[in-house]
């Protein structure tokens, strides 16, 4: 027994002496592993993430968009965040590590403002880089529909709980006095148990045309409901038309529906000046400015060709960062001039008169902006 002991142990010994050694570190592993650091670090700092939509979502494609065209290798690199819809964007820009920015609605800010869930003092806390694109509301419908009014006590899917359509929706229908008995379907389950009667109509939102109602299959019977653009939706949504060529299969030739939209917008936490958090949106914005006109490009979305980034978004501040790139920036940059903008109205007077309500003004500014693309390639 204690031979074999003593041998087992030989045996333990030979091994380990006959095992490889560990390499002796040398200078140049160690300036290797300084130079692995120094990468990580680096890379890391030039990290922007934007907090998005679902997939299928306008949102998460503009947020790929800006990963495609703004990526360029360690010096800056724009990582998409699928997140859980607009409302709960804004609450990870506040708590969640990590988000620098984030893709929410106009509407949405508004309402936590009004509402104060989110505390008294989110318009210091949240700022806006640049609003982005309009988002248009789409009500589907079973063919006895015919009015938004007869959907009151009807059972209604506002789109998973959450979500810019779920959260639109109610705020819409809250301001329409239309009280609806309201489930939270995805949008292929909604469209199913509306083509089965098991609901009355399904809210989608999203930027014209919305792939999930531009491909609808087996359509016979629905229809898109108009939304009126009453005084009550004046201040948080814009007028909308949707058109036969926007979904031919829904929409017949030469006619058109009426519907609101709403207002996407990239927003940021308001890091203070000098913060490397701070930083780091400062490179974006350079960047996303920069490069903008590449965004109005193919293969980029079609709403990137909606976009004014130097347009204002009422009631709320635009991040310090982006102002100043914004004031720096070259006057063709910005906005049209005061003189293109009186020409404007001096024709648009001469066609009958400028518009004075609130939606007529929204619809001029619109033209406005066609007017000088028109100009502009002239």
């Amino acid at each position: 027994m204690r031979i074999a002991l003593v041998f087992g142990l030989c045996l333990i010994a030979f091994a380990a002496s006959a095992g490889p050694r560990s390499q002796p570190v040398t200078d140049e592993a160690v300036a290797a592993e300084r130079l692995g650091e120094i990468d990580r670090a680096r890379l890391n700092e030039n990290v922007v993430t934007i907090m998005a939509g679902a997939p299928g979502g306008t949102g998460l494609s503009i947020a790929y968009d800006l990963a495609e065209v703004l990526d360029d290798g360690n010096n800056l690199r724009v990582v998409p965040m699928i997140g859980k819809g607009v409302e709960q964007n804004v609450r990870d820009l506040l708590y969640l590590r990590g988000v620098d920015m984030a893709i929410t609605q106009a509407n949405i800010l508004k309402h936590f403002a009004r509402t104060g869930a989110l505390g008294q003092n989110l318009g210091n806390q949240i700022t806006y880089v640049a609003k982005l694109f309009n988002e248009e509301m789409h009500v589907l419908v079973r063919p006895e529909i015919t009015d938004i009014s007869q959907l009151g006590g009807h059972v209604v899917s506002l789109g998973e709980e959450g979500s810019g359509s779920h959260v639109t929706a109610r705020l819409v229908f809250d301001a329409l006095g239309v009280a609806v008995e309201a489930v939270h379907l995805g949008d292929a389950e909604a469209i199913a148990k509306l083509k089965s009667g098991e609901i009355a109509a399904a809210v989608m939102l999203g930027g014209k045309p919305a792939p999930i109602v531009a491909h609808l299959e087996d359509a016979a019977g629905l229809r898109l409901l108009p939304i009126p653009y009453n005084k009550e939706l004046e201040n948080d949504y814009y007028p909308a038309t949707l058109q036969h060529d926007d979904y031919p299969e829904l929409i017949a030739e030469g006619e058109s529906i009426d519907t609101v939209s709403v207002c996407a917008v990239l927003v940021a936490f308001n890091w203070p000046k000098k913060s490397e958090r701070a930083k780091k949106v400062a490179k974006f914005v350079d960047a996303f400015f920069s490069k903008f006109d590449a965004f109005r490009e193919p293969p980029r979305h079609p709403k990137w060709r909606e976009v004014n980034f130097a347009a204002t978004l009422e009631g709320w501040t635009r991040s310090p960062i982006a102002q100043s790139w914004i004031a720096r920036a070259p006057q063709p940059a910005q906005t049209a001039s005061r003189n293109n903008f009186d020409a404007f109205l001096a024709q648009t007077a001469q066609a009958g008169g400028v518009p004075g309500s609130k939606s007529e003004r929204a619809e001029l500014f619109r033209s406005f902006l066609e007017w000088s693309k028109t100009r502009t390639s002239n």
